[in-house]
């Protein structure tokens, strides 16, 4: 069976994106559409989480939609940021955006190189802190387990949702592959198709928690990435492709 066209489970990328390549080099119709969305939690139920703002002297980003939220509910509570507020940034791009928010300048800003066991060190050179946690309503497993081998003082706070995509506008029919990067992508294919049958449809997965997922919903998993050959997951989708018409 040929690959003809292609759903992926996010949002249009820019111009210089390496599907765009791909569809253009294989001849292929790819199309784009978020089967997942963030929404953020209001003051009211960030209370209810027993959470005072005020009582912490830093806050642990892991993610740029967990700086939006912060700032979005430190409006609405009326609390004023102070400066003296300690920044760890699980990467360079998550302190950058920082701007957004502050004046980046003069502040205690650290980050670590990608991933968030990279944080390590400036935990244990920062212990002092009283940590802030925003996050979402599923925390990866993950970042719990380096924050339970730190002796830091920590508090994880629910400020924003991933809910599932109205897709009744989507045939996933029409589509030869699905692309998914996420559990909750798996999850909204089931809450939104209830009566999917996958049969020749190709299923592409990127991560083993997404993988499992798929296969805990009956899926066939076709595609998997990253892997040492294949650490994108166009080279992988390629790669299957070529593998199809050999």
């Amino acid at each position: 069976m040929k690959i003809k066209s292609i759903l992926v489970s996010q949002p249009a990328p820019n111009e210089s994106s390496p599907y765009l390549e791909m569809a253009r080099k294989e001849k292929i119709k790819i199309d784009f559409k978020p089967f997942i969305h963030v929404e953020g939690v209001d003051a009211k139920e960030l209370r209810t989480q027993k959470i005072d703002l005020s009582q912490f002297t830093g806050i642990i980003f892991t993610s740029k939609n967990a700086v939006d939220h912060y700032f979005r509910l430190a409006e609405e509570m009326r609390f004023a940021v102070p400066d003296s507020m300690r920044y760890i940034c699980q990467s360079e791009a998550v302190a950058n955006y920082l701007q957004k928010h502050i004046i980046y300048r003069k502040r205690k800003i650290s980050f670590g190189e990608k991933t968030f066991s990279d944080l390590l060190p400036l935990f244990k050179k920062f212990p002092s802190e009283k940590y802030l946690l925003p996050a979402a309503d599923v925390l990866s497993p993950d970042i719990q387990k380096v924050l339970e081998t730190v002796s830091i003082d920590w508090t994880r706070a629910t400020m924003y949702r991933t809910v599932c995509s109205d897709l009744s506008d989507v045939k996933v029919d029409d589509y030869d592959m699905l692309v998914f990067f996420s559990p909750q992508g798996i999850r909204s294919l089931g809450q939104n198709f209830a009566d999917f049958k996958q049969d020749g449809t190709k299923i592409a997965v990127f991560g083993t928690t997404t993988e499992q997922a798929a296969i805990d919903a009956g899926l066939r998993v076709d595609v998997m990435a990253p892997s040492k050959e294949t650490p994108s997951m166009t080279l992988a989708i390629e790669k299957y492709i070529r593998n199809l018409e050999k």
